[in-house]
C-alpha cells in the first residue's frame, strides 16, 4: 500500500500511509485510538475505497472495491467481534455460506473431516467440532474464527485485536496459532494494543499516529518503550524526539545590545524603627 489517503468529510483518517506485508511474515500495526489502524485494514479488506494511493499485490497494481475483491485476491479478515453464530457448532460456523454438497444434500462427513484436518494443522485445542460455539472459551472461539478464514486458502490474514479480553492461557493459545499461520506461509497483519504480544510474535512493527506513518521497526531491534514513545509522539518516524536536531537560533554578537536597568533617582529615606515589625 503506497500513499494511501482516506477522508470522511472534513476528517482526514489517513494521509500518505505506506504499508507492506511479505509472505510468511507477521506485521504488527499499532497506534493509539483514532490513529487510523482500522481504517487502513478496512481499505485493504475492501470495506472502504481509498481516496488516494495505490495497492499492489504480487507486484501488480490491483483495485479492491469490495470485500469480494479482497477475498478473490486471498485477503481474509477476522474482526474483533468474530461474527460467529453461537447456536451453531464448529463445523457449521467454518463452512457457513460455503457448505460442501454431495448431490442435493450437505456433505457433513466431508466438512467434518476437513475441519479436523485444519484444526490439527493449527494445533488447535478444540474438544469437539460438534458442540455449539457458545460453549467454547474465548481463545477457542478466536481459533474457530481464524480457522474459518483459512477455508478459502487466503494468502494474507488480518487479525483485529485477537487477544483482547482473553486470559493468559487463552492469549498464549492465540499467539501460538499466529506462529502456525506464519509457518504455513501466510502473511499476517496483527492489530494490537498489547506490546508484549506484538514483541512475542511480530517480525516488523508499523506505527500509525494521527493517520500518518510514525515509524517502521524490526522487532529484534526495538523495545516496548520505543514503541510506546512512537505511539504517543514522543519520537518521530526516525526514532528521534521531534525537537531533536533543531538548533536554537541566536542573534549575532554584534546585534546584541547591553540591557541597562535604570536605577531610581532621588534621595532614599532610611526606614524608621516604627516602619518595621519587631
Amino acid at each position: 500500500m503506497r500513499g494511501i489517503g482516506k477522508h470522511f468529510g472534513a476528517v482526514k483518517a489517513l494521509t500518505d500511509v505506506e504499508f507492506s506485508v511479505n509472505e510468511g511474515e507477521v506485521v504488527a500495526l499499532i497506534g493509539d485510538n483514532g490513529a487510523g489502524k482500522s481504517t487502513l485494514v478496512k481499505v485493504l479488506a475492501g470495506v472502504h475505497a481509498p481516496d488516494a494511493g495505490t495497492i499492489e499485490f504480487d507486484g501488480e497494481p490491483v483495485e479492491i472495491a469490495s470485500p469480494a475483491d479482497a477475498q478473490d485476491l486471498g485477503i481474509a479478515t477476522v474482526f474483533q467481534d468474530l461474527a460467529l453464530c453461537d447456536n451453531l457448532d464448529v463445523v457449521a460456523n467454518l463452512w457457513l455460506g460455503r457448505e460442501l454438497r454431495s448431490g442435493s444434500t450437505l456433505d457433513e462427513v466431508g466438512m467434518e473431516e476437513r475441519t479436523w484436518t485444519l484444526l490439527r494443522e493449527l494445533a488447535a485445542k478444540i474438544p469437539s467440532v460438534r458442540i455449539p460455539v457458545a460453549s467454547l472459551s474465548g481463545g477457542q472461539r478466536q481459533t474457530v474464527a481464524i480457522a474459518r478464514s483459512l477455508i478459502g486458502e487466503p494468502r494474507i490474514i488480518i487479525l483485529d485485536e485477537p487477544t483482547a479480553a482473553l486470559g493468559v492461557a487463552q492469549t498464549a493459545e492465540v499467539l501460538n496459532l499466529i506462529e502456525r499461520l506464519r509457518e504455513r506461509g501466510h502473511g499476517v497483519i496483527l492489530i494490537s494494543h498489547n506490546m508484549a504480544d506484538v514483541l512475542a510474535v511480530a517480525d516488523r512493527v508499523v506505527v500509525l499516529r494521527l493517520g500518518r506513518n510514525n515509524g517502521v521497526y524490526n522487532v529484534v531491534d526495538v523495545t516496548s518503550e520505543t514503541l510506546i514513545a512512537a505511539i504517543t509522539g514522543a519520537v518521530d518516524g526516525t526514532g528521534k524526539r521531534p525537537e531533536a536536531g533543531k538548533q536554537r537560533t541566536e542573534e549575532p554578537p554584534e546585534s546584541r545590545e547591553a540591557k541597562i536597568i535604570p536605577m531610581p533617582t532621588g534621595p532614599r529615606r532610611m526606614p524608621d524603627a516604627a516602619d518595621g515589625d519587631e
